[in-house]
């Protein structure tokens, strides 16, 4: 809808340029006039809900209104002067027309930009029987220092869990004899559910895949997505300071070079991997001791402790694969277009030198278009490739045809002209049946292998 007031305020630009030129007269009457009708069209489009209000339209509708004030003002002083003493008509010139048009183009463009980047769209709806809550906590670390500044502070993480509302799962557990539950300090008996912890990629945030949290909840899971301080895109902690980006961890990223550089692309994952899976790991063990606090707050006491399961999308999946090899208590890991970067050790030939011990737990990795045909030439991909050709028989492959690398993220839903531009193509596969095809093939592997509902089977293309 942006796009479209977008491209409808510019043809009025135009055709009021054009009007004016063919009658070689400045016509302000009749741009007041639609100054005046054009805001009250907005607002009636608004009223009648086609434009869906927010605050993607605040500058586009600040602008409006100026307009119309102004127009609204010219029409009293208009009235005035025709009662009155008349000014000399200045003489007519195209070129100031043009120019005027020009700009005033341009203006619309500038308000009108958050609204065509990022519309309103309809969400996910999620498929479980659970209504899901949702909490924010902000963590901190008193064993690690934060590397990413000088001031000695401990390391602090906010996160975000998503789980199944208290009600429903009383409810579920007071009506199904079938259903696992585990008591706790506390009135009653109540369910327990896995354990899902997420990672994000570079420059994400922690509800970068929401839908799928969403979707996790209502079937039965506590999911946990971080905010990786300093390498999220921006995280607000619980007093509401606001982190950003930290510039160095954005120009390692834009450095890195797998094919010319390789060293400094080992020393660059190490790097990251330490205090990706550093963090991961805290919030698990976070977690996991919270659930045995009897003063915690109710969220803690739905998780089943012995059912974890991790996962992360790129960055944060490749740390997720991490933390698969690290922790003994995780039982699934997901990576959505990851590779196995924490398993590279070294160089040798030229070549990355990998952990060759079987991958312990069982894995799904999900692609895009983005690396799919590149798994045999990417060298910090060379794990996921061997995992593809030779699988074993607890790693999975799916390939999502069609999208790209933000794809696999509710970005492609937040702003879908960026994810084009940032995917370098335009999806050819619908955002919906991407985000679906995602949460059914990971609530499915992490049903089989932390519930232990039904045989994941799931695999290839989609």
């Amino acid at each position: 809808m942006g796009a479209f007031l977008f491209i409808a305020a510019v043809v009025i630009e135009i055709a009021l340029a054009f009007f004016s030129i063919k009658t070689r007269s400045p016509q302000q009457k009749t741009r007041d006039m639609v100054r005046v009708a054009a805001f009250v069209g907005f607002v009636l489009l608004c009223a009648l809900s086609i434009v869906d209000w927010g605050v993607t339209y605040y500058a586009f509708a600040g602008l409006l209104l100026l307009l119309a004030l102004i127009g609204g003002v010219r029409f009293i002083v208009r009235g005035k002067r025709l009662r009155g003493k008349r000014r000399p008509p200045k003489a007519f010139k195209p070129a100031r027309v043009v120019w005027k048009a020009v700009g005033m183009t341009g203006l619309i463009l500038v308000v009108a930009l958050p609204a065509i980047l990022f519309p309103l769209y309809p969400s996910i709806e999620t498929t479980g029987p659970y209504r899901v809550a949702t909490a924010t906590y902000t963590y901190t670390d008193s064993n690690r220092v934060e590397t990413y500044t000088n001031t000695g502070e401990k390391r602090k993480l906010n996160v975000e869990l998503w789980y199944p509302e208290l009600a429903d799962a009383e409810a579920v557990v007071s009506t199904d004899a079938n259903v696992e539950a585990n008591a706790y300090s506390g009135a009653g008996v109540k369910q327990t559910f896995p354990l899902i912890v997420f990672s994000h990629g570079s420059f994400g945030v922690k509800s970068s895949n929401e839908s799928l949290y969403l979707e996790l909840a209502s079937h039965g899971y506590v999911v946990c997505s971080i905010d990786h301080t300093y390498q999220a895109m921006y995280t607000t902690d619980d007093k509401g300071h606001t982190t950003r980006i930290d510039s160095g961890f954005m120009k390692e990223i834009s450095k890195e070079d797998a094919h010319n550089n390789k060293p400094q692309s080992v020393a660059f994952y190490q790097k990251w991997m330490n205090i990706r899976t550093g963090d991961i790991k805290f919030v698990i063990d976070h977690i996991k001791d919270e659930t045995q606090n009897t003063n915690a707050d109710s969220v803690y006491k739905l998780v089943d402790s012995t059912k974890i399961g991790v996962m992360g999308h790129s960055l944060g999946g490749s740390a997720a694969l991490g933390i698969g090899r690290m922790r003994q208590d995780v039982g699934a890991v997901i990576a959505l277009e990851s590779p196995f970067m924490y398993d590279i050790e070294g160089v040798k030939d030229g070549e990355f030198v990998f952990n060759g011990q079987k991958y312990p737990v069982p894995v799904l990795n999900v692609y895009s278009d983005s690396s799919w045909g590149h798994l045999s030439e990417w060298p910090q991909y060379k794990e996921n490739y061997a995992m593809l050709t030779d699988p074993p028989a607890n790693a999975f492959n799916v390939h999502i045809k069609g999208v790209g690398h933000l794809s696999l993220t509710d970005f492609a839903l937040t702003s879908p002209i960026l994810t084009w531009v940032l995917n370098g193509k335009i999806s050819t596969t619908s955002t919906e049946y991407c985000l679906k095809t995602i949460n059914k093939v990971c609530l499915e592997f992490f049903d089989s292998y932390l519930k232990g509902e039904g045989q994941f089977t799931a695999g290839g293309e989609y």
